[in-house]
């Protein structure tokens, strides 16, 4: 593995030498399609097509395809590739990712591989960070496929099912990746296979792939329904906790962000609801509401993980700074907020299906995508997604300054510094960024540069509906923008001939972020296209990064320090110490990452079966319905008597066996030295003539139309109450790591148990209720006959 690594680190160069000879030949072909009339070039697509039907690959038509699209986005968009986006393009067919800077124009690049992509038919999705992105891409990019005679489609929140059908379609689909993941499990509720809206998964290009695939994937995506429970409690509860003490009555691991009561804490809440133990198995409930408000009380900020927006508790993406639409938390921890904050307590969410980012991207045929910081997470795309980076070589030289750190002991001294440099930029009329970590800090920033009358404007979650517009005037003379860090991502900051004179678009990093790609983005905003610019990180050691860290260490290092009298740090090396910090919290996130793909990877790996299960009932004739219900039958039929062996009480199999055959009269006792062989073949015998009885009815369409109902229905209930099940699991997984035992095999030996009773519960269902359809019919058939007689 390290061999690979080291070869994986240094191929970019060897990739580029390669695409360069490509590169050549598209522009050899550069005259060829200019001379082509707009009705030629449009024919282009179909002879593509017609060469891919005849049997030629991707790979042998890719050189004219891509000359094609150069040559449609000069007319269509009045933009040309340059050398370094056809390398882009290349990259991203061939499966891998593009690093390029920002103001690179990567989003003309995706221009490229999704047209070509495209070809086969099979559909092509361009995945954004947002919706406006989406829709703009869409509505700009898509002007050159639809002059090539292909069709796009948008794929967004809140659509009609009918327009998503007519969005997954088209050729090239733009939507965000949540909303794509979203579909699939929405596709696996539906109750008929014309309901569904998504084609097989074939190509997805990932634009801020390391923002979607790393940064959003400590956050499986969960489809839930509203379960009524505990409204009031939560409202209690948020009372109780206003009288709770830090360290007296609970303890918070600031690097985990996880809090638990004390013996001192727990014996308040006791007394509080009149109970001796408050771990006790009766009171499982209350204790995971205990802990919910106690999270909401202690660990979760306002304007940090959550805003109040029109009355309702709106959850901020801690890496882009934005608001997360149509997402809540879960477990009812958004209920215990919206107690803490007084609002009204809206209905708990019961998880209907879920799927982490990781497993829904890793189902395309092939993934690829382009960012401006892949470079830092290089190893995890290849172990995790087998994904390579690629640095693509800017179009210009970077010219821009990155000054160092500097590092100041207190908040205070660090704002001042900050105002300090903003007040001196201003004067000079150049234009000033300042990116911070969440909202709550911008807006403390902002109090301080009121007080100086600098004049400024706020980007962050609340205005982010002129996010774009906003940030695009960022680099006009005399702005002064706070922004959290990654807001406008996607957005290129235009500079007039003035600024660039004045020496351009001046960076100003408030925070070190837990990921220094982030802190590449907001550097990156700076310098684009051979402009000039220059960015700083000014920070403190009381910023939340340092806090994460590790108590003892954070305190000796302090010990150690020497600063000037405006409380900047000299020595020891504060540059050395804030990697350090910032390189652990990263490995603590690629930690938890790394532990939700291994658990949510069994509960994947369930979910295929159980899909798979639901697909086939979605697709079969009403006669091959019933022979699916006694396949159902079949299978707990099996259970029971593997239940008898295994327990070898004759009171289970006659009761597992009852509501199958209800006249059953065998006498116990018999049955007590029987082998595995002759219990099934007793059941066999009595099996084959209700089999038969069943069949006689089969071409009946009622009949096959309640059993897919009823079969949906027992899948359905179950697999919720399961997943319920496995939450519970993974709750507790955690405490296994003790005792030397491994957690992760431990989950999965007890996932697989769990699986077996899911299998079990559904099969037992579908079977008591087709009894009772039987039974039903056949009374109802003797009662006719007479009535005749």
């Amino acid at each position: 593995m390290i061999t690979s690594l080291k070869q994986l680190f240094n191929e970019s160069a060897s990739e580029l030498k390669k695409l360069n000879k490509l590169i050549n030949q598209v522009n050899q072909l550069e005259e060829k399609y200019a001379g082509y009339t707009d009705e030629q070039l449009k024919d282009m697509t179909f002879v593509f097509k017609e060469k891919i039907q005849n049997g030629s690959k991707l790979d042998d038509i890719k050189i004219d395809a891509f000359a094609v699209v150069r040559e449609a986005a000069k007319r269509v968009l009045g933009l040309r590739h340059y050398d370094v986006q056809l390398i882009g393009g290349y990259v991203l067919f061939d499966g891998s990712i593009a690093q390029m800077n920002t103001g690179e124009g990567k989003t003309l690049v995706a221009t490229l591989a999704s047209y070509l992509g495209a070809l086969e038919g099979k559909g092509v999705h361009v995945v954004t960070a947002n919706e406006y992105l989406a829709r703009r891409d869409k509505e700009q990019m898509g002007q050159v496929h639809e002059f090539l005679g292909l069709t796009v489609g948008l794929n967004i929140s809140q659509m009609e099912t009918e327009d998503k059908r007519f969005a997954y379609q088209a050729d090239i689909t733009y939507g965000t990746g949540t909303e794509f993941g979203f579909d699939y499990l929405r596709d696996n509720m539906v109750k008929t296979k014309e309901e569904k809206v998504q084609r097989p998964l074939n190509f997805a290009i990932v634009d801020e792939i390391d923002s979607i695939l790393i940064d959003e994937a400590r956050t499986p995506l969960i489809i839930a329904n509203k379960s009524s429970q505990g409204a009031e409690l939560y409202q209690i509860l948020a009372v109780v906790m206003g009288d709770l003490q830090e360290d007296a009555d609970y303890k918070i691991n600031a690097e985990t962000r996880e809090v638990y009561l004390t013996d001192e804490g727990a014996v308040k809440i006791e007394d509080t609801f009149g109970i001796d133990n408050l771990y006790d198995a009766e009171h499982q409930v209350l204790l995971h509401m205990v802990t919910q408000a106690l999270r909401a009380h202690a660990v979760m900020k306002l304007d940090v993980d959550y805003i109040i927006k029109d009355g309702k508790v709106a959850l901020i993406d801690k890496f882009t700074g934005r608001v997360m639409e149509g997402r809540s938390f879960t477990d009812g921890l958004h209920q215990a907020i919206e107690a803490k904050e007084g609002l009204e307590i809206t209905e708990e969410n019961e998880t209907f299906a879920t799927i982490t980012v990781q497993n829904y991207f890793m189902m395309y045929n092939k993934l690829s995508g382009m960012t401006g910081s892949a470079m830092p997470s290089k190893q995890e795309f290849y172990e995790t997604y087998n994904l390579k980076v690629v640095q693509i070589p800017t179009n210009r030289p970077v010219i821009r300054e990155d000054m160092p750190d500097l590092v100041y002991q207190t908040f205070e001294a660090k704002v001042q510094k900050i105002v300090e440099d903003v007040k001196t930029m201003h004067q000079m009329g150049r234009p000033v960024l300042i990116g911070t970590t969440s909202i709550e800090q911008s807006e403390k920033l902002s109090v301080y540069l009121k007080k100086e009358n600098i004049k400024h404007q706020i980007l962050n979650a609340k205005t982010e509906e002129d996010e774009a517009k906003m940030i695009s005037l960022a680099g006009q003379k005399g702005q002064v923008m706070i922004a959290t860090n990654m807001a406008g991502r996607g957005t290129d900051i235009m500079l007039s001939e003035d600024v660039k004179e004045l020496g351009g678009l001046h960076i100003i990093g408030t925070e070190r972020h837990e990921s220094n790609r982030i802190d590449m983005q907001l550097r990156g905003r700076a310098g684009r296209q051979g402009d000039p610019g220059s960015s700083q990180f000014i920070i403190s050691l009381e910023d939340d990064l340092f806090i994460y860290f590790d108590d003892e260490e954070r305190d000796r290092y302090k010990k150690k320090v020497k600063a000037d009298d405006n409380g900047l740090i000299l020595s020891p090396d504060p540059a050395a110490f804030t990697k350090k910090v910032q390189e652990t919290v990263e490995n603590m996130h690629h930690s938890a990452r790394t532990h939700l793909l291994k658990l949510e990877s069994v509960v994947d790996r369930q979910s295929k079966v159980m899909y798979s299960m639901r697909d086939k009932l979605l697709e079969l004739s009403s006669k091959d319905i019933i022979q699916e219900a006694l396949n159902y039958m079949d299978a707990y039929v099996r259970q029971v008597i593997d239940n008898y062996m295994e327990q070898t009480d004759p009171v289970v199999l006659m009761e597992g066996l009852a509501p199958v055959f209800p006249a059953l009269e065998w006498d116990v006792s018999d049955l007590e030295d029987f082998e595995k062989e002759e219990v099934e073949q007793r059941v066999h015998t009595e099996y084959e003539q209700l089999k038969n009885m069943i069949l006689s009815i089969e071409d009946e369409e009622w009949l096959a139309q309640q059993l897919k109902g009823v079969m949906l229905y027992q899948v359905d209930t179950n697999w919720i109450k399961h997943l319920d099940r496995m939450t519970h699991l993974k709750d507790g997984i955690g405490l296994r790591g003790y005792g030397q035992e491994d957690p992760y095999r431990h989950f999965e030996f007890e996932g697989l148990e769990e699986f077996k009773y899911l299998l079990y519960t559904i099969h037992s269902g579908v079977t008591l209720r087709l009894m009772e359809i039987i039974k039903t019919q056949f009374v109802m058939d003797e009662d006719l006959e007479q009535g005749g007689e």
